[in-house]
């Protein structure tokens, strides 16, 4: 097993590893432990070089450590990913070597589920390292943290549609949910029992077909998502997907989803502002799943009802954030940073102080 350092400005600890034996080629990147160890799941994907692995892990890092500030988990952020495809590479081999270059930062960076990755994956990355969250109820874990992601966004949908539309209600809202996977969903599921009218749409054809039949829902094929009018959209699969090209053809009057990253760059927050969309910014809506797992790092242990108190927060973070950017005539995006940043500061002049 080959590991080496990765440079990287305002990064406290950025590796790559290399097992030949196992073909494991992974990056895990440690952005900020001021409030706590790097905690953040861990994804799998045929990433097209190690550039654009390292470019996702990166944003995904510093994600993490604002939603962990904004959410006041008490952690840090951090984040790992694989390359290589995951319906073919996938070997106890490979995610036991994973274990083993998790357990190489001693701590300092815990591993949860993620794009890709489930329960039986991080029951074999344990096998090799104690620092891994979010496995089986049945192991004193917290379980699969995608339903409580998706409580937490739908939660902080609710002060979305109030800020917006001056009421919390969901009936007869057109939501377009964008990615059906295992967040999006059981977020489309529950927007459904808000009495929410949901559009979904998904690259996985067969998925959308079995959700048809399912729910009833009206589908809409992944290349004409812009030509859906609806009053929420709702980014729940990759990143980016708020940019250039997209934002001047949006036909909604808010996003909020479940995705991480959803903005290219912080310049299309302002973009979204100009448009009058207001922007639920991702890693504070998100974070159910990672206020979930963080509760079984609490002295007690997991405690589900503790956890839900927790995500439920969620609501009154993003109103937090949209009075801040009402107040201040900033983005959203600026006001969630400013409440992470703030923090973040707070909590290193007390360091420094003691």
């Amino acid at each position: 097993m080959e590991i080496s350092e990765i440079q990287r400005d305002g990064y406290e600890k950025v590796v790559r590893c290399r097992d030949g034996a196992s073909g494991l080629h992974a990056i895990i990147a440690v952005h900020d432990t001021t409030l706590g160890p790097a905690l953040g799941g861990m994804r799998m994907l045929p990433y097209a070089s190690e550039d654009e692995a390292l470019f996702d892990v990166l944003r995904l890092a510093r994600g993490m450590t604002l939603k962990s500030a904004v959410a006041e988990t008490g952690l840090g952020g951090g984040k790992s990913v694989i390359l290589g495809d995951p319906r073919r590479m996938k070997t106890e081999a490979l995610f036991e070597a994973m274990g083993s270059f998790v357990d190489t930062l001693g701590g300092l960076y815990i591993t949860a589920e993620d794009m890709n990755i489930g329960i039986p994956d991080l029951e074999v990355v344990r096998r090799k390292t104690r620092w891994v969250t979010g496995l089986s109820r049945e192991s004193g874990s917290s379980g699969n943290p995608s339903p409580y992601t998706a409580r937490g966004c739908l939660k902080g949908m609710v002060a979305v549609l109030e800020h917006r539309f001056g009421s919390p209600d969901f009936a007869g809202r057109r939501v377009l949910v964008q990615g059906i996977g295992a967040v999006g969903g059981r977020l489309a599921e529950m927007l459904k029992d808000e009495g929410a009218e949901v559009v979904v749409s998904d690259i996985n054809t067969d998925r959308v077909r079995a959700f048809q039949e399912e729910h009833g829902f009206e589908a809409v094929a992944d290349e004409d998502l812009l030509d859906v009018e609806c009053d929420v959209f709702s980014p729940c699969a990759r990143g980016a997907g708020l940019n250039d090209d997209t934002i001047p053809n949006l036909k909604c009057k808010a996003v909020a989803g479940c995705a991480n990253n959803q903005l290219l760059e912080p310049r299309h927050a302002d973009m979204l502002r100009e448009r009058d969309i207001l922007y639920a910014p991702d890693y504070v809506i998100n974070a159910g799943g990672i206020v979930n797992v963080a509760v079984e790092l609490l002295p007690g242990g997991y405690d589900e009802q503790v956890a839900i108190q927790r995500i439920d927060r969620i609501y009154d973070n993003l109103k937090h954030v949209f009075e801040i950017a009402d107040k201040e005539h900033i983005s959203t995006s600026e006001a969630s940073e400013r409440v992470a940043e703030r923090r973040l500061a707070e909590a290193r002049a007390a360091k420094t102080a003691s």
